[in-house]
């Protein structure tokens, strides 16, 4: 009887000194993303605002970031306060902040120059004085590997355009194929041809999709849709995000803790919106506008996607990937934050 009362003694000593070690749930999995916080149940969406087959919402939220300046890549390339270097790998440059603020990259921006000219493919925040930081790119321009006319070879001086066709933000940032973004390349190309009236492919180098965005009917097209729109943003101070449908159907939106940063890049978003627009106008045809419940939907429902991907992009930026059968949200973690979250890329299947 003695023996077995230490024999317990000893199985409960044993069980004291070990289970702590064991490994939690929470232990187990705490390097995962946690579990995003609904966007439709914390934020007011407001419109339709309508020009033609496009529709936008406005997402109204609190500033996570008050007081935080965020450069755009667009502006910082303009001020010389960023470099975009081309590496000669297709699939990689090298960025470096060599200014006193924080510059943001957005998955989707446009470098042009270089050995050919780049899509940018990933989100990320770049630090001061960051020395030279590797990036993901593709390339939106095939068969040119050579200067083009004055640019520079060895390195991107200009970012003025993003990616439009919601099949071409696909192939950058789910499939993450250069030959699918070769293909989008080209059929994008296509749709706005039709839809301008005019062949949009440049004489100086006819796969550029850079090129082919600078075209003057494609400029002036999207300049009608632009000024319709670009003011229903004036005098509200708490827009966070937006969304926007094409012919009826919801296409995509953006959300970004910063409200300020949203507003540097209002400009950018609305008018590749407008591009994606009218590449899949269907002339003639007429549909029945979505309404705000529709977005909240849209939002909610890819709130609830399972995580599919988590991909470190720098020491403190990670991207997290999340999806149903029906849509994708691309999340950008800035991991020195205590909010989580710097933007959130939504987009239908």
């Amino acid at each position: 009887m003695k023996a077995q009362k230490l024999l317990a003694t000893f199985v409960v000593v044993v069980l004291a000194v070990c289970l702590p070690l064991v490994p939690s749930a929470v232990t187990q999995t705490h390097h995962r993303a946690p579990a995003p916080q609904p966007t439709a149940d914390a934020y007011k969406v407001t419109g339709p605002y309508t020009y033609q087959n496009l529709a936008v919402f406005l997402i109204h939220g609190p500033d996570k970031l008050p007081g935080q300046n965020f450069l755009t890549l667009s502006e910082a390339l303009k001020q010389r306060k960023v470099i975009v270097y081309e590496t000669r790998s297709v699939n990689q440059l090298a960025i470096e902040n060599v200014s006193n603020e924080q510059v943001f990259v957005q998955s989707g921006d446009i470098v042009k120059g270089g050995q050919q000219d780049r899509v940018l493919g990933v989100d990320m925040l770049v630090p001061p004085h960051s020395g030279r930081i590797p990036v993901d790119a593709f390339c939106v321009e095939s068969g040119r590997w050579t200067r083009r006319g004055s640019e520079s070879v060895g390195r991107f001086d200009s970012s003025t355009e993003r990616v439009a066709t919601k099949d071409l933000k696909l192939a950058v940032n789910q499939s993450r194929s250069q030959t699918e973004v070769w293909n989008k390349v080209a059929e994008g190309q296509e749709k706005l041809s039709a839809n301008v009236g005019t062949r949009v492919n440049s004489a100086a180098s006819d796969s550029s999709f850079q090129l082919a965005l600078e075209n003057r009917q494609v400029q002036e097209t999207a300049a009608n849709y632009v000024k319709a729109l670009t003011h229903i943003a004036d005098e509200q101070t708490d827009i966070v995000g937006y969304a926007f449908a094409i012919n009826g159907q919801i296409n995509s939106a953006d959300v970004y803790a910063s409200s300020a940063l949203f507003r540097k890049l209002w400009p950018s978003l609305l008018k590749a919106s407008a591009i994606e627009a009218i590449a899949d106008l269907q002339k003639g045809q007429k549909f029945t506008p979505i309404q705000t419940d529709d977005v909240r939907d849209f939002l909610a429902q890819a709130d609830r996607g399972h995580t599919s991907d988590e991909h470190p992009v720098t020491k403190n930026i990670q991207l997290v990937t999340r999806e149903t059968d029906s849509h994708l949200v691309f999340e950008t973690q800035d991991r020195t934050q205590k909010q989580v979250w710097l933007h959130r890329s939504y987009i239908k299947k």
